[in-house]
């Protein structure tokens, strides 16, 4: 059986994503990983270069300036990178720039992988999401975070990245079939120096605004720093980040603190937790990228 990884990146340096963890977090499980990494100077290339010479492999890009409304380049930059496997691969491993995969669940992906590969109804496999929020202590819980995506999938070159590359389709708009296993991503893009998050954000804002963004004036484009607290709700957390980030999170230099006792939940999302907990199904309700099989 053979697993290659694939991701792209850009700017990671100049805008603090930990793709170096990212990688290393999935290398354990891959033969080879694909990186589309696009048009950048800031040592982007060189850092990935770097991490694993034998066993990373680049693909240059150059990130398509007509693809700027709402993330399509970002799934624009997966393809190249997913196209970009061979065909002796059996399953492929997606991650993106800021997640890191946690080495607890490489024995229950492996086994599912070997349990699934011959299985033509499987396309992929579904993993449960943590979404880190104003610090690594913090994990967003509301009901716009996603639950759970697909972060594997077969060598099927008619699947392909779906909107803004959150998830996957395969053949015209249809949704894959997936088999869920009990992994977690967890997903650091919104736990950075409030000043870095501010500059990504700023960044982000000419993939998903296109023409219709604004840039702030040059001067003050970076002056300040984000606000974390306009959050609608976080839940402490109590587990363990994978080895790759520890050190990455010995070296935070902020400080985020949020009161646990209130909320800032809409009422459509109050009365959607109510729904969730009579039924007593926590994704009741929940929008899926895919379908159970």
């Amino acid at each position: 059986m053979k697993v290659s990884g694939f991701s792209f990146i850009k700017n990671a340096v100049s805008f603090d994503y930990p793709i170096k963890e990212a990688l290393l977090s999935i290398l354990p499980l891959c033969d080879e990983i694909i990186v589309a990494v696009g048009n950048c100077t800031d040592g982007t290339r060189e850092l990935v270069a770097a991490i694993d010479p034998t066993k990373i492999k680049i693909i240059d890009t150059v990130w398509n300036d007509h693809l700027k409304t709402g993330g399509v380049v970002l799934a624009d930059e997966t393809n190249k990178a997913f196209q970009a496997i061979g065909n002796d691969s059996d399953w492929c491993f997606y991650i993106q720039g800021d997640e890191v995969f946690h080495e607890d669940d490489i024995e229950k992906v492996k086994a599912a992988m070997v349990r699934y590969k011959d299985d033509a109804n499987v396309d992929g496999l579904l993993f449960n999401y943590a979404h880190f929020y104003g610090s690594y202590d913090y994990i967003a819980t509301s009901s716009h975070w996603y639950k759970k995506e697909i972060r594997v999938i077969k060598n099927n070159k008619s699947i392909y990245s779906y909107k803004d590359a959150q998830g996957f389709r395969k053949g015209d708009n249809q949704k894959l079939n997936v088999k869920p296993v009990d992994a977690y991503i967890y997903h650091y893009g919104w736990v950075r120096e409030p000043s870095k998050m501010k500059a990504k954000i700023i960044n982000a804002g000419h993939y998903w605004g296109g023409d219709a963004f604004v840039e702030p004036d040059e001067k003050t484009m970076f002056e300040g720093s984000f606000d974390y607290s306009n959050i609608d709700e976080l839940q402490k957390f109590t587990g363990t980040h994978p080895k790759v980030i520890q050190p990455r999170i010995a070296a935070k230099n902020w400080q985020f603190e949020y009161d646990l006792s209130y909320n800032k939940l809409k009422t459509k999302d109050k009365l959607k937790r109510i729904l969730q907990k009579i039924t007593g199904k926590p994704d009741f309700l929940d929008y899926k990228n895919y379908r159970l099989c």
